[in-house]
């Protein structure tokens, strides 16, 4: 999902260090308020989930100009680049690898149903709106359109690298930021808000949820049975192992990603972006250290500080959204939203098909239109330690997005009578 860039800013709070305390005092708020026992919070966290407020109050301080979150660096670099792949790495050593293998190719099926989804719902939602208000879709649009195929089956690299292949001018990449971002963003906040209700949702339609309940107990039972009191050594050494993993990652992703960017078909796969590399690299030193001892970490908090950068993470992701500017463009919005109501709509018939669990069917969505940034957002509402299920379906989607958002492309062109 790619964050839109923007002018000047003139946010009231525009010191990166007063913004922080600011994030990081709402989340406090929030957390304590979703602890009361009784009273009016707790009726409230009945309906709306706390993860939902740690997402939406930074909207709204972006909306009504008290900060710029595009401006700000908290995101990018702080979040996004350091405080994710720390968080993948605390995860994923706690993981249950066999445990997450069980899991099955129905979780890949709903992946690649996804990605169709989203190139059907382009088509769908182009010949809709020459139906009902052909302006919208006039011009170049069609290459806006592609640029965000590119952004919701891969992310911002294949969003940009449409923008170059079909030379969209600066203007229509821009409003098309603002959909990907106000569209986006929402469905994140709506998967977020059913992923509370997984349990019902999965018990209405009949889903087959043993492998991921059994998962989900046997990462219970291992936290419980390695349980203790936490020291500063222990704190000292999680920090270490994530930190050190990250500036290993990055330092490893920059001349990698160096080497492929002469090589054609790894561009192709986005190997030339040092964020794929430091999102999988961190992943993949994850998964192997929870093949060692280090997995016992898990019983002195790990994937608890793991799961704390992720809500820093979703803080940051909030502070990008304008609320404001999902009504600017009302017929560029209505045709984002008609492309994700199509990708929604099929998505749900063939997780119903499947009769897979909602969990399935809400990584296979987000991993798409959001990416390894949110996905593991969305899985850590089910379980802390599934967030690197979502980085690594979001991953995916860097080598996809390329030639699925151009193949979009050249059927847009068709259909708008251009080539």
């Amino acid at each position: 999902m790619a964050i839109a860039a923007t002018e000047p800013s003139t946010a009231l709070i525009q010191n990166d260090i007063v913004l922080f305390g600011l994030i990081a005092a709402t989340l406090g708020v929030v957390f304590w308020t979703s602890s009361r026992e009784t009273g009016f919070f707790k009726k409230f966290y009945t309906y709306v989930p706390a993860l939902l407020l740690c997402y939406f109050i930074p909207g709204i301080y972006n909306s009504v100009d008290l900060i710029d979150g595009a401006a700000s660096k908290l995101y990018n670099p702080v979040a996004s680049r350091v405080l994710l792949p720390a968080a993948l790495v605390l995860l994923t050593l706690t993981i249950d690898l066999k445990g997450v293998l069980k899991l099955g190719p129905k979780l890949l099926a709903m992946y690649i149903g996804a990605s169709l989804t989203v190139m059907l719902g382009a088509f769908v939602a182009f010949w809709v709106m020459n139906v009902i208000h052909p302006e919208t879709v006039a011009g170049d649009v069609w290459g806006g359109m592609a640029t965000l195929a590119g952004s919701w089956i891969g992310g911002g690299a294949n969003m940009l690298a449409m923008k170059e292949i079909f030379a969209v001018d600066e203007t229509t990449f821009a409003q098309f930021v603002v959909v990907d971002v106000s569209v986006g963003y929402v469905w994140m906040a709506v998967l977020i808000f059913l992923a509370n209700r997984a349990q019902a949702i999965d018990a209405r339609t009949g889903a087959d949820t043993r492998a991921i309940e059994e998962l989900k107990e046997r990462l219970a039972n291992y936290q419980k049975e390695h349980e203790r009191v936490t020291t500063l050594t222990d704190l000292m050494v999680i920090l270490g192992i994530a930190f050190g993993t990250v500036g290993l990652a990055h330092a490893i992703a920059g001349p990698a990603s160096a080497w492929f960017s002469d090589v054609a078909w790894a561009r192709q796969v986005s190997l030339h972006e040092p964020f794929v590399w430091v999102v999988v690299l961190s992943t993949v030193i994850g998964l192997g250290l929870s093949l060692t001892r280090a997995r016992t970490l898990d019983g002195a908090g790990a994937s608890k500080i793991g799961a704390l950068f992720l809500y820093i993470l979703i803080a940051c992701i909030g502070m990008q959204m304008e609320i404001g500017k999902l009504a600017e463009r009302p017929w560029l919005l209505a045709l984002g939203l008609i492309w994700i109501l199509v990708h929604i709509v099929l998505l749900l018939l063939l997780a119903k098909l499947l009769r897979v669990p909602f969990f399935y069917f809400a990584m296979g969505s987000q991993s798409n239109i959001g990416g390894p940034a949110s996905a593991p957002v969305v899985a850590t509402v089910f379980h802390p330690s599934l967030a690197p299920v979502g980085a690594l379906l979001g991953a995916l989607g860097y080598a996809t997005g390329t030639v699925a958002a151009y193949v979009v492309g050249v059927v847009l062109r068709g259909m708008a009578g251009q080539g």
